[in-house]
């Protein structure tokens, strides 16, 4: 895949919590000048990036309820109403995973929407399911109910669990929910081979903090 095409497919992320805004500063100049989708950072960076990008392509993403997901859904709204007015104009919010676990659908459900609807139509929601933790009849089901709630996009990995995105749960993703929303592959993506892996899978987006290693061709050991 041409070098160009696939860093439009890269949210180049910095979400460690000991990240610095002369770190943020080095990540937006990387994504600059690599073109990348966005930029995907703490909510605490988003003002700064914003500043950094105005006027680029690259757009300003940031995590809601991250990364556990177990905020109330109050809190994720006002996160990401917060988030917008400072200049994100994409979100990606972390499913109730206990909730989903019991099998409390309706909850998960209203959960991701007050987000979506939080998020207008002019902002991306991205809904992180965190597929290390759910079996695939639960990954399935918060597939759908993503879609239902009126998601953008249906995410892996937070990157701060036990496990990343798989080829194979990128093909039932995508399987699940159609060709309507978009797949992000985001956790353990550490390669160019393992870039395309994942796309021919059926993911539409990467999250990586190796996002310059994938678009070179080389290997990076970072964790995200």
């Amino acid at each position: 895949m041409d070098k160009n095409k696939l860093a439009r497919m890269i949210d180049h992320t910095l979400l460690k919590p000991e990240a610095t805004s002369e770190q943020i500063r080095k990540l937006c100049k990387d994504a600059l000048e690599y073109n990348f989708a966005s930029v995907c950072v703490n909510p605490i960076n988003v003002v700064l990036a914003a500043k950094l990008l105005k006027d680029s392509e690259v757009k300003v993403c940031t995590v809601i309820g991250f990364p556990l997901g177990a905020n109330t859904s109050a809190v994720k709204v006002f996160e990401t109403k917060d988030a917008i007015q400072n200049g994100a104009t994409e979100v990606d919010m972390v499913i109730n995973i206990g909730k989903l676990k019991e099998k409390d659908y309706d909850y998960v459900r209203e959960d991701i929407r007050a987000v979506v609807d939080a998020a207008k139509s002019m902002t991306l929601t991205k809904v992180i399911i965190e597929t290390c933790l759910l079996t695939d009849e639960e990954k399935i089901i918060a597939c759908k109910l993503a879609k239902e709630a009126g998601a953008d996009f249906v995410k892996t990995s937070t990157g701060f669990s036990t496990g990343g995105a798989t080829p194979k749960d990128i093909k039932l993703m995508r399987e699940t929910v159609g060709s309507e929303l978009g797949v992000k592959a985001s956790g353990g993506v550490r390669s160019y081979e393992e870039a395309l892996a994942v796309i021919e899978s059926g993911a539409t987006r990467i999250g990586a903090s190796a996002s310059i290693a994938i678009c070179e061709g080389k290997k990076s050991n970072s964790t995200y």
